[in-house]
């Protein structure tokens, strides 16, 4: 992401990124961020960033479509950027590692107004702050739709990557954050994109996670040294779960009254749809709150996590249970 060309014009109001241009789309980017911090020591604005680590590097992906990922029906630019954010720091701090770094990269049509990118950058950098990084750069390119790419980069110092891998039988399975509410609130927003403006707070919490998740950062820095197995739920309970599974090779047995409490506050948005929607199976497959999953000794729950279930030796290459009998049903997939 470099500078804007020096002497840019400010926008005018109601401006498109037509009307002003890469240069004046940069300005108003580079605008919304707050000073770096003295790692950083090349920010936005030359052609890369440089920034001190220390300690192993962590990398992740993730991307957002309009049309695949959000709707332009109920989009706020505000809450797309810290959906954007969040999403890829989960995944850093998911691996026990201390977030370090964003970097964002755009695509939009050229009528898209250039609030929504000021807006857009400002939830971004807010939450990037929040999960303990900082914006180093990014690109735009214009595009038939808006497209956000976001790489997040971490660091490893003090002890080894936490993997999907390290469950072991006994190990009590703890979730730090919701799991269910993205879901609700996206069948509440297909059945009707005006609830995105509801003042019913039982309505209002779910629609707030599918458009913004804010996972528990905190959370899951306190677990990082001692989960044998950690994993964002990006995809669904059971689909996450499910991943931990077959890479420990444990069975992952859920406890039915943890979910019964999680699905609990679900129950109003079940029965304003009248679909027959169930606020259970929101909370085993659907996905986007970005709460973490993670295993730990029995004896070892951390505060702010609540125990949903136990690891056990599995027979099989590994699955997950409720009360002891399988759970059916899949999670997110892209393709199909």
């Amino acid at each position: 992401m470099t500078s804007p060309a020096p002497g840019t014009p400010p926008a005018p109001l109601g401006a498109t990124l037509g009307d002003v241009g890469e240069d004046g789309v940069l300005a108003a980017l580079l605008a919304a961020l707050p000073a770096a911090g003295p790692e950083v020591r090349v920010g936005p604005g030359d052609d890369a960033a440089v920034s001190t680590l220390s300690g192993d590097l962590v990398s992740t992906t993730d991307m957002l479509v309009e049309g695949e990922d959000f709707l332009p029906a109920w989009t706020d630019p505000y809450r797309l950027g810290i959906k954007a954010a969040a999403q890829n720091l989960a995944d850093v701090h998911a691996m026990g590692a201390a977030p370090h770094g964003m970097l964002l990269t755009l695509g939009a049509p050229a009528d898209t107004p250039l609030d929504f990118v000021r807006e857009l950058m400002t939830g971004f950098a807010e939450e990037t702050a929040r999960g303990g990084a900082q914006v180093l750069g990014g690109d735009l390119s214009g595009g038939p739709v808006v497209i956000i790419s976001v790489t997040a980069l971490g660091t490893l110092t003090t002890h080894p990557p936490v993997l999907r891998s390290g469950a072991q039988p006994g190990d009590a399975i703890v979730l730090a954050g919701t799991v269910g509410r993205a879901a609700a609130g996206l069948d509440l927003l297909l059945a009707d994109p005006d609830l995105a403006d509801t003042s019913d707070p039982a309505l209002r919490e779910p629609i707030d996670v599918q458009r913004s998740p804010r996972p528990e950062y905190a959370a899951a820095a306190r677990i990082a040294g001692a989960a044998h197995a950690m994993i964002d739920v990006s995809d669904g309970l059971a689909g996450d779960l499910g991943r931990i599974a077959a890479a420990s090779h444990i069975t992952a047995d859920l406890d039915p009254s943890a979910l019964d409490a999680l699905a609990a506050p679900l129950q109003a948005a079940a029965d304003h749809l009248g679909t027959g929607a169930s606020p259970r199976d929101w909370v085993l497959h659907g996905g986007e709150d970005h709460g973490f999953l993670a295993t730990v000794p029995a004896d070892q729950v951390p505060v702010g996590w609540m125990r949903i279930g136990t690891c056990h030796a599995a027979s099989d290459g590994g699955s997950v249970t409720l009360a002891g009998q399988p759970v059916t049903g899949g999670s997110f997939r892209h393709f199909g």
